[in-house]
């Protein structure tokens, strides 16, 4: 098959192209010659992926290869990859850019075509791991006979349904042969579901995904000299020729995970259960059949709602979360920052001080009004740096050297020789302010003052200050080393020089950043407190508590509106709502029921049947008796005001110009507010629902961006796997 020639895969259908380098290797005590593929991206700057014509260049490597071993010339063939890149999957700008049954039919067929050849090969096979294995990357692990993995690696993994896909080049029809169903489907299904959540290289073991784990140093000659022992020895590959029963006793891990999706997903996102299912009949099916199967139903999800939302999250989140918005392209350069001060020693300044320190590598000075609250942010600090020890993210000595390097105490004077402050201090705006105004008198003129408010207004934290220039607004969201995104809030004082600095620092954090103008609740606060307002006016009207909790489900999100608020916290979600009441007007309006829920020191949630959390019947008592009603139409009636008043906030929200474009909103509801990928953002759902040209008269993201081809999805989105 050539690609470059055919009239399905356009010109553009792979971003960038795999390199093969094949090389042979003399096996140890005259072992004979292995074949070594090294697998590389021709822009060494990116991972390396498999799009239609990387499968070519693969393709005609292993046939050239294989004619060798047909010939008696190698004794065996390995594939590796450069250091910390094994395969990191397929190439998603390359999948997006397909838009007819004909291409993802022929995308999905070229990829079992070609690492099919690896597990055909007349001679062993092995895969040499040696950085991320993802995806397809994993699946041309999969189809070897033996696999081995560098030490440290932390992201092995079959991610695609999260990616509105399925393992669709042999991993679904493979994995349970190599590692069991009840493995398989934890890796494939439960893991992704659970926020993607990778294997290690040491939990790959574990299953069996793997036969062994090298150290880094010197994996080369450790793989080779491992390789050669497994051919001496004549030791069979994992690969049963059937799945191998459930052992007794365990439950069925297909029924389990079927329940698992229901009670999380609700029927959103279909290609968990697409997945769940060719697992589960991997086992009746030969390899024809299996393989013929998982190419139907690639062919078809490759055209759906879910994945082609899902691709315009990662190319969001991935490769397009690490460049600057059209309008917040860098003006100035920012200023070098040395030393960083923390006004605050509470949970949120504790985990600031542990990312900074740990990821700039910068000494930080933390600062309280007294000895005993000094010391409690010290114990804080401590117990934060332990837990990154017991989890295996810091060593004995570097944990020592982070501890040392943040300095808690009572003197502010000890913040003069700071680059940047940053007040971590209650959420009053007069606190705040004072505390700003203390500071300014004993740092440089050049030092940028932060705030990590969550919703007040930067501007007035800055006003009556001698420059008020230096104010920036550095959103971190709670837990901080868990959360990806930082709102950096520009006032309309703000200089160019803050603005960069302050962006500079959370993207060497390792942070994703959306710059936004100071607008109360900034984006994410905003949007998430408006669907919060919406429901809880939904209860004061009448709706049960129980039927507003449930009306969202079928979008899938991660929790219910009270999981949420409770997760927030009641007092917190009643102090931004009275916030931005206050700001914004009535679409805000103060709910009688959650004062009475935060006076009463009242839970509003608790683990329901399959241990998620839902609303607690009893808190309906703090709302008054609801209305009589059918509990559908009223389900459904929440969901229609929810999405009406999101798209009214959202289009204000452009109007206003907190952000650029819709993409950037997105952006933050992915890594902000945990939106569901599946639905590919928040603006992509309203305007596949209808609600943004319904409520605003114009669509907030251009016809066919983050949605399937027209035509394709009915078919697409319920593709059978019988």
């Amino acid at each position: 098959m050539s690609h470059p020639s055919s009239p399905v895969l356009p010109p553009e259908a792979d971003s960038h192209v795999l390199r093969v380098e094949a090389t042979d290797v003399a096996l140890p005590d005259d072992g004979g010659t292995l074949a070594l593929l090294t697998l590389t991206a021709t822009d060494a700057r990116r991972p390396t992926t498999l799009g239609p014509r990387g499968l070519d260049v693969l393709r005609d490597a292993l046939l050239a290869v294989r004619a060798r071993a047909e010939a008696g010339e190698v004794v065996a063939v390995a594939v590796t990859g450069r250091e910390g890149c094994f395969v990191a999957g397929a190439d998603l700008a390359a999948a997006a850019d397909l838009h007819d049954l004909t291409a993802t039919r022929a995308l999905a067929e070229a990829g079992h075509a070609t690492l099919r050849l690896l597990g055909e090969m007349p001679v062993p096979t092995f895969a040499w791991i040696t950085g991320h294995a993802l995806g397809g990357g994993l699946e041309i692990a999969l189809h070897c006979d033996h696999r081995v993995v560098v030490a440290g690696v932390r992201s092995i993994g079959l991610p695609e349904a999260t990616l509105g896909i399925v393992p669709g080049w042999g991993g679904c029809w493979l994995l349970p042969r190599i590692v069991g169903l009840p493995a398989a489907v934890d890796l494939a299904v439960l893991r992704p579901l659970a926020n993607n959540r990778l294997t290690t290289a040491e939990q790959a073991l574990e299953v069996g995904l793997v036969d062994a784990v090298l150290a880094a140093d010197g994996f080369d000659r450790a793989a080779l000299a491992w390789t050669a022992g497994v051919l001496r020895s004549g030791t069979p590959d994992r690969r049963s020729a059937v799945v191998p029963p459930v052992p007794d006793g365990e439950p069925d891990p297909v029924t389990r995970a079927a329940a698992t999706l229901d009670a999380r997903l609700h029927g959103a996102a279909p290609a968990y259960a697409h997945v769940l299912d060719l697992l589960a009949r991997a086992g009746s099916r030969d390899r024809e059949a299996g393989f013929r199967v998982e190419d139907e139903v690639l062919s078809l999800l490759l055209l759906s709602e879910q994945s082609r939302a899902a691709l315009y999250a990662a190319g969001l989140t991935g490769r397009g979360a690490r460049r600057p918005s059209a309008a917040a392209e860098a003006t100035a350069e920012p200023l070098p920052v040395r030393r960083v001060g923390i006004v605050g020693a509470g949970l949120m300044a504790a985990q600031l001080a542990v990312l900074i320190g740990g990821r700039l590598g910068v000494p930080v000075a933390m600062r309280e009004v007294d000895e005993e609250r000094a010391a409690a942010g010290r114990d804080r600090v401590q117990d934060l740096v332990a837990g990154q020890v017991r989890r295996g993210r810091l060593t004995e000595d570097s944990a020592r050297a982070l501890l040392d390097g943040i300095q808690v105490g009572t003197d502010l004077g000890d913040l003069a020789d700071a680059d940047l402050v940053i007040e971590a201090v209650t959420e009053v705006l007069d606190v705040k302010r004072a505390v700003f105004a203390e500071v300014e008198t004993l740092v440089r003129p050049d030092c940028v003052l932060a705030t990590n408010t969550s919703a007040l207004s930067v501007t007035a934290m800055a006003d009556g200050l001698a420059h008020p220039e230096r104010v920036v607004g550095l959103h971190f969201f709670n837990p901080v080393a868990q959360m990806p995104l930082v709102e950096v809030v520009a006032t309309s004082a703000s200089s160019p020089e803050a603005v960069a600095t302050a962006e500079d620092l959370a993207r060497r954090a390792g942070k994703t950043v959306v710059r936004t103008t100071d607008r109360p609740g900034f984006v994410v606060n905003r949007v998430l407190l408006r669907m919060l307002a919406d429901v809880l006016g939904s209860v004061e009207d009448g709706t049960p508590v129980t039927a507003a909790d449930a009306a969202l489900r079928p979008l899938g999100l991660p929790m219910s509106p009270f999981a949420l608020l409770q997760l927030v916290g009641l007092p917190v979600a009643q102090h931004v709502l009275i916030t931005l009441h206050d700001e914004l007007g009535p679409r805000y309006p103060r709910s009688p029921g959650l004062d009475r829920l935060v006076a009463d020191g009242r839970t509003v949630a608790a683990p329901g049947p399959h241990g998620l959390p839902e609303v607690d019947p009893a808190i309906q008592d703090a709302f008054g008796a609801p209305s009589a009603g059918s509990r559908t139409a009223q389900e459904t009636a929440v969901r229609e005001r929810v999405a009406r008043g999101l798209a009214e906030e959202i289009g204000l929200l452009l109007d206003e110009g907190v952000v650029p474009a819709a993409q950037q909103v997105d952006l933050a509801m992915l890594l902000g507010a945990g939106w569901p990928a599946h639905l590919g953002g928040i603006c992509p759902w309203l305007d596949r629902e209808g609600w943004s040209e319904r409520v605003l008269g114009r669509r907030l993201l251009p016809p066919g961006v983050a949605s399937a081809t027209a035509g394709t999805a009915g078919t697409a989105d319920t593709a059978g796997t019988a």
